[in-house]
């Protein structure tokens, strides 16, 4: 649906698309996709990876909050990563001479492995070799940057690194020593963030323009996302008046009906209009403007006008003069088109309270526990933004669960559905959505108009985004094919 503010929140790509900045930190961190939580966990991602999951304790996780493009004040929750593996290294590909090791390729495994579910695990031969496609590809990518002179120099990765430690109300020593702790080598990831800063810029750079979007689109996205009756027929019509004034004779009717005759048939036979307008027009306030009566709704037109223009084409000029009581009319249809009327939006006002299942907190746990808080609620005994602080591990968990308000489709279809039939006031039974398990109370709700060039901006912003995935997917094969791939070991299983 459409964002009416005007900035979508409904990002969330899979590894080999588009990142905002800090987003793609997370890659950084573990390598890999990882689940997305937030501070409005639930809402709809467009691809979202459909095997992100963690079973890691939320205290151990780092968050790292998206920032920029699309994810504004959302976060990405990073889980402890594997600290050490041991494991025979050797090159299984090249790429634009740049080595890619089989250390490279298991560690890769064993961090998207740590991160699925055992249900949705793929078999190790066919995650290889996606592992090696994923890696393969990303250095392909990084060799055009190169190419290209892209560089991401000291300030903006300290500055990152700076907002990652900030967001998860750390220093940048104390990041320092958490990243140690969960194994990892700073200077590695310094060197990984810089990698994906660098991807995230290339991508933005070079997918976009690829992405070609028409009025026509436009317009079938909205009609299609709010109806018909979101639009409708709006006319640029030209006329000149030859009037009739009131108690006119018939003889005196005769000749002025004449005289809209002669204009009209100079009109037809390739007179300007406009000079004609000026020249013959009694309608003083359109003569100086050529005739022309501006963009109309049709139904602002007389019914006259409206049911003369309809067997024209935009540049024809009507076959007969129109008598009404002002007198005679010469018209001319310079276009037509579908306009958004005026439309208002029902937005919700919600909290939550998330909690994710884990192999040791399985799904029916969690119900049980929130039906529990529920009940606790409803009873006096406790309020939901303390339950939410205390038990909620999205990032809205600090301000008591609170969502904001949100536009029509910004969350999942499961936790909308919810949303659309509560009242305010009502607290939901557990909810359960691929992000987990909710307990969502509607706070408010509220009817919010819509501006028709928004609505447009915003329609054009969501097409963008649902393009934007064939348009990477095509710029990656692009890009892959103009590199040198040396594959030197057959992978298991390929």
């Amino acid at each position: 649906m459409i964002d009416t503010n005007g900035a979508s929140r409904r990002s969330g790509r899979r590894s080999g698309r588009h990142l905002s900045l800090v987003a793609a930190a997370a890659l950084a961190i573990l390598a890999t996709t990882v689940a997305t939580t937030g501070q409005a966990q639930g809402l709809k991602r467009s691809g979202s990876p459909k095997n992100a999951a963690s079973a890691a304790d939320p205290s151990t996780r780092l968050v790292v909050p998206g920032f920029g493009s699309e994810v504004s004040g959302m976060s990405r929750t990073i889980d402890t990563p594997v600290s050490d593996v041991r494991t025979a290294d050797y090159i299984v590909a090249v790429v634009n001479q740049e080595p890619i090791t089989n250390s490279d390729v298991t560690l890769r495994m064993l961090r998207v492995l740590q991160e699925t579910p055992a249900d949705k695990q793929p078999p190790r031969e066919e995650l290889r070799g996606q592992v090696l496609d994923t890696l393969i590809e990303e250095r392909s990518q990084l060799a055009r940057a190169s190419e290209m002179g892209m560089r991401v120099d000291e300030v903006d990765l300290d500055r990152a690194v700076e907002s990652i430690a900030a967001q998860n109300e750390l220093s940048v020593p104390q990041l320092k020593q958490r990243l140690a702790q969960d194994g990892q080598d700073y200077e590695r990831f310094r060197r990984m963030l810089r990698e994906r800063i660098m991807l995230d810029r290339l991508r933005e750079r070079e997918v976009p323009p690829r992405i070609k979007i028409t009025e026509s689109d436009i317009d079938g996205y909205i009609s299609e996302q709010l109806g018909q009756a979101a639009t409708e027929r709006e006319l640029s019509v030209a006329q000149i008046l030859v009037s009739v004034k009131d108690g006119a004779s018939e003889a005196e009717v005769a000749q002025r009906k004449a005289r809209a005759e002669e204009v009209l048939a100079k009109a037809r036979s390739g007179g300007d209009f406009i000079k004609l307008a000026h020249d013959y027009s009694d309608d003083a306030t359109t003569r100086e403007a050529g005739g022309e009566l501006g963009w109309k709704a049709t139904s602002q037109l007389p019914d006259l006008f409206v049911g003369a223009a309809t067997t024209l084409k935009p540049g024809d000029i009507g076959p007969v003069v129109l008598r009404s009581g002002a007198g005679f009319h010469v018209i001319k249809l310079i276009d037509r088109r579908d306009a958004i009327k005026g439309y208002a939006v029902v937005q919700h006002h919600a909290r939550h309270i998330l909690i994710r299942p884990t192999p040791q907190l399985p799904q029916r746990v969690i119900v049980d526990k929130l039906s529990e808080l529920r009940q606790l609620i409803l009873g006096g005994q406790a309020s939901f933004a303390q339950l939410a602080r205390q038990y909620s591990q999205d990032g809205s968990a600090t301000k008591g669960g609170d969502l904001g308000w949100s536009q029509p489709g910004q969350f999942v279809p499961e936790f909308q559905q919810v949303l659309d039939r509560m009242q305010p006031g009502q607290i939901s039974q557990p909810v359960t959505t691929r992000f987990g398990v909710h307990l969502i109370q509607l706070l408010e709700r509220r009817d919010v108009p819509v501006d028709p060039k928004q609505l447009r901006d915003n329609a054009r912003n969501a097409l963008r985004e649902q393009r934007f995935e064939a348009a990477y997917q095509e710029w990656a094969r692009d890009i892959r094919a103009q590199a040198y791939v040396e594959i030197r070991e057959a992978q298991p299983g390929r």
